[in-house]
């Protein structure tokens, strides 16, 4: 693999959130989803996500940093020596070296599990490390549910199956779908956050949907059917006669998918709209006398 540096066009002094920055602008370019059978455009990507691996965690950063380990992850020596609490046959001179090259060959065999005090344990499984990923869903997807197809760091793809009634911050668990583990170990988990775009009118409150629904002033005078929206498609809702802004209209079961089965419901919240620049309505309203008891700030007095 080539300088994991050179990959993310980053210097070596670079710090964390530079080398971060350089990742995400390169894997936007490079995924598979922007540039569609590009098969150099694939690889590229691949040794990006590997470079951001390595260069992302201080420890491996420094390691590599130090020479200890190469590009691909890989020790660079094959073998060390050990120093060890010394007795007749293992200690060393006040030089710091062996006083006997027997005793070279008796540590390094020790380390594989030579005879000198009998067999070593062998390295222990090691489960691999978590990762993390995002996606955002419409509020539609979010309300339904459905299945999502979410890019890993390496170049990889997960598909997510979105629960119907998702919450935004949820965190979805896909086990195994982590980095591999050691030594036998399994592999972690990759951990997705799902994010939902902004409807243009529904807002989500618990289990219920809010819908602002305006309406004309003849339907809130004398009331009648008119056409409102839902996730599921629009449904005709009747207003009531005498109808005001702020009156609402519930629609059982219209809402969110609740988590122990069932919905919430959609909560319609009229809104009279009044048209602006209609002489007819303008002549009506100045020749218009309201009822001596009529106050329409009445209810904030005290």
């Amino acid at each position: 693999m080539k300088d994991p540096y050179a990959i993310l066009g980053v210097t070596k002094s670079a710090s964390a959130d530079e080398i971060r920055r350089a990742y995400r602008k390169l894997a936007k370019e490079l995924h598979p989803d922007a540039r569609p059978n590009d098969k150099q455009a694939e690889e590229r990507f691949k040794e990006v996500g590997q470079a951001f691996k390595l260069l992302s965690d201080p420890e491996t950063k420094a390691r590599f940093d130090r020479g200890d380990i190469d590009a691909n992850g890989q020790e660079t020596a094959a073998f060390h020596f050990r120093s060890r609490p010394g007795g007749p046959a293992g200690q060393r001179g006040p030089s710091g070296r062996y006083e006997d090259i027997s005793d070279i060959f008796s540590d390094l065999f020790s380390d594989f599990g030579g005879a000198r005090g009998g067999p070593r344990p062998g390295p222990q499984p090691v489960k691999g490390r978590d990762i993390k990923a995002g996606v955002t869903v419409s509020f539609e997807e979010a309300m339904r549910g459905g299945k999502r197809r979410v890019g890993l760091t390496g170049g990889r793809a997960v598909e997510v199956a979105i629960p119907a009634g998702v919450e935004p911050g949820q965190v979805l668990r896909l086990r195994g779908q982590g980095e591999p583990g050691q030594q036998g170990g399994p592999s972690g988990d990759c951990l997705v956050e799902i994010a939902i775009r902004p409807h243009a009118w529904f807002r989500r409150d618990g289990a219920d949907i809010r819908l602002d629904l305006p309406i004309s002033l003849k339907e809130a005078l004398f009331g009648g059917a008119v056409r409102a929206p839902t996730v599921d498609g629009p449904v005709e809702v009747r207003v009531p006669a005498g109808a005001n802004s702020g009156a609402q209209l519930r629609l059982r079961g219209k809402g969110a998918p609740k988590p122990g089965g069932g919905h919430g419901d959609q909560i319609i919240k009229l809104i009279v709209d009044v048209p602006l620049n209609d002489p007819a309505l303008e002549a009506f309203i100045e020749d218009w006398t309201p009822p001596v008891d009529y106050d329409p700030r009445k209810r904030l007095k005290s």
